[in-house]
């Protein structure tokens, strides 16, 4: 083959590249030049410029009609070995192979019975706390919860209160406010706290990092318990005592426990002190599996790594939900938002309750949904929800605003030239930059830190992050590196928070896109949308609908996409903004829709779905959701 032959050929796969728009044309030159015949690589590696004068402009071309997309389809690798073993349990074979690639080793990790649940004993000081509580409980010590702003903070700061208060404890709670006080136990929080004058301060969903804030405490005449599950910074503070899974020297085998898993297995363990001591003599043990509810709501919002723990936990709050037996707030939410109680997922824990819920700590104060949590009045609990469900609707139109603006600051911005991305905009709220950095991680794949200014004048930010990078482990090397750059940080693998002056930003940005390149490869850059294969003909099927429907699903553990081909029979707009389609494959024709995106699709697509049930005037049908799709 001639050279110049081998170029054209060479040429012409590059040209079809760049004419499909689903198509990375950058990656795709990348990987024709490591996979070109020999005599043309011979020939390149004479001229290392050639691309400049000839691909080069062909990148440049219009990037609206030829994007630069940052994702690609792949299928979730499996034991087979594991997945027939799963399926000789009765198992069906699609399911089987959807569990074993998601680790599941044996049926027994299926199960969610309450009794599987790892026992108290494995946590760390959870037997030492629930003696000082239970202690406290006899003397009649005034506690004082000190709760954190978020659904998880606020979910376990409603267990503690009702748990603690069924349990025979005098317990009142405070959340410190985002904008006047900050994240976790602070010295000032500690002050205001001990207008109350209480005895001891429990955290709940923080205070692991509170150094300063425990020694004010001390200082003041209070001691301090923390219960939390972030991750421990250099130094612990000096509590009187400290649970939390992440804490050096705790071998409990969960260590995605949220904040009020964390306060529910201390609430066991004090149980069990309690019955020791003879509390329940009389035959008036407290059922704690009545705060379930909250326990899974918490869990699933806070988006941690649902285990097979955290599935217990889910799994049981979900059952009581669904029985109509939760407390009186998540009912109010679930109806304010019009979602049927008895079919309630983790889904409407997740992206109906939990973000209800979130909206009081991010634009007024979270003790308006702690109180939405601990009422048992339904009345009540309706009229809180529906301020709830008002101030989501404002979040939702502030986030809409900061995302127009951040995106319009990046619109010329080239993902390729970036492996982060810090932004700062005077104008954004406070309460809402967290939604913000992940709906812009989410779009450019990259790991987001979003800034606004609070009241102290210094800049608050959060951040997200993409697997391969550990946001709060990348701060914490930047601190390292740089001592004055970050006064305060905070978080998790994929979510963190810190504070800065805002004239450290553009040292910050510097610093931080140089971690990022540090920790990331080009591979990382690249979403991978990662799918459980094809279906079947047999497959697609309500039955298997319904039971993949009746699944926990999650961070971790994520709900099954399919892939295929299909050709687009009728598609239509619904409610303005959702993608109404009629598809058609070899294994017949199915209803479809794609929400949130009214872009028309071509008249073929290879499209990432998931199977769903269709509810309509009491008919059930199946119906493919789509979530992404690549064709001309």
């Amino acid at each position: 083959m001639s050279l110049c032959l081998v170029f054209c050929y060479a040429l012409s796969d590059i040209l079809d590249a760049l004419r499909t728009p689903d198509r990375s044309a950058a990656v795709f030159l990348n990987y024709q030049c490591h996979n070109m015949p020999a005599p043309f690589l011979k020939w390149a590696a004479f001229y290392p410029n050639w691309h400049q004068k000839t691909i080069t402009p062909l990148l440049n071309c219009d990037k609206t009609r030829y994007p630069l997309p940052m994702s690609k389809i792949a299928q979730r690798s499996y034991p087979a070995d594991i997945a027939a073993q799963l399926a000789e349990t009765g198992i069906p074979p699609l399911l089987a192979r959807i569990y074993a690639a998601r680790g599941i080793g044996e049926a027994a990790q299926l199960d969610t019975d309450i009794k599987r649940l790892l026992p108290f004993s494995l946590l760390k000081n959870a037997e030492t706390m629930a003696d000082l509580l239970a202690d406290a409980i006899a003397a009649q010590k005034k506690l004082l919860i000190v709760a954190d702003y978020d659904a998880d903070g606020a979910t376990a700061c409603a267990v503690a209160m009702r748990g603690l208060s069924a349990l025979g404890a005098r317990v009142d709670f405070i959340v410190p406010n985002r904008f006047e006080y900050g994240y976790g136990l602070t010295p000032e929080i500690v002050r205001l706290a001990k207008r109350s004058e209480p005895d001891i301060l429990l955290t709940v969903d923080n205070g692991i990092a509170s150094v300063d804030g425990v020694a004010e405490a001390a200082r003041l005449g209070m001691q301090v318990l923390v219960t939390d599950h972030h991750l421990p910074g250099d130094t612990l503070p000096d509590a009187l005592c400290i649970v939390n899974p992440n804490q050096p020297g705790c071998t409990f085998p969960s260590k995605h426990l949220a904040g009020v898993g964390v306060m529910f297995y201390v609430l066991m363990a004090l149980r069990a002190a309690l019955r020791k001591r003879g509390a329940f003599a009389s035959g008036n043990e407290p059922n704690l599996g009545n705060l379930l509810d909250l326990v899974a709501l918490g869990t699933v919002a806070d988006v941690v790594r649902l285990d097979d723990n955290n599935r217990i936990l889910v799994q049981q709050g979900l059952q009581r939900i669904r029985a109509g037996r939760s407390c009186a707030g998540i009912r109010a939410l679930l109806r304010v938002a019009r979602r049927p109680v008895a079919q309630a997922s983790a889904y409407e824990l997740g992206f109906i309750v939990g973000p209800r819920l979130n909206a009081a700590g991010r634009l007024e104060d979270m003790s308006l949904g702690i109180r939405c949590l601990l009422t048992d009045d339904g009345t009540e609990a309706g009229e809180i929800a529906a301020r709830l469900d008002a101030l989501n609707h404002e979040r939702r139109s502030i986030e809409a605003d900061m995302q127009d603006s951040a995106l319009a600051v990046l619109d010329t911005f080239d993902p390729a030239d970036s492996y982060s991305l810090a932004l700062f905009n005077e104008d954004w709220h406070q309460g809402v930059i967290g939604i913000l950095a992940s709906r812009l991680k989410d779009k450019f794949h990259r790991p987001v830190i979003a800034f606004a200014r609070a009241q102290t004048g210094e800049l608050k930010g959060s951040g997200r992050s993409i697997a391969g990078l550990h946001l709060r482990d990348a701060l914490d090397l930047i601190s390292k590196r740089h001592p004055q750059l970050i006064q305060k940080f905070g978080g998790h693998a994929m979510a963190a928070g810190l504070s800065i002056r805002e004239q450290h930003l553009a040292d910050f940005r510097l610093a931080f896109e140089a971690v990022a390149r540090e920790l990331l490869d080009a591979e990382a850059l690249v979403k991978t949308i990662a799918t459980d294969g094809t279906l079947d003909a047999m497959e697609f099927s309500l039955s298997i609908a319904r039971g993949l429907q009746r699944q926990v699903w999650g961070q971790g553990f994520p709900e099954p996409l399919f892939e295929g081909d299909f050709r687009v029979q009728t598609q239509r707009v619904v409610g303005e903004k959702h993608l109404k389609l009629k598809l058609s494959s070899s294994a017949g024709s199915f209803d479809a829709i794609r929400f949130f995106s009214a872009e028309p699709a071509p008249d073929a697509i290879h499209a990432v779905y998931s199977l769903s049930v269709n509810e309509y005037n009491g008919s059930e049908t199946l119906q493919l959701i789509v979530r992404h799709w690549t064709g001309e």
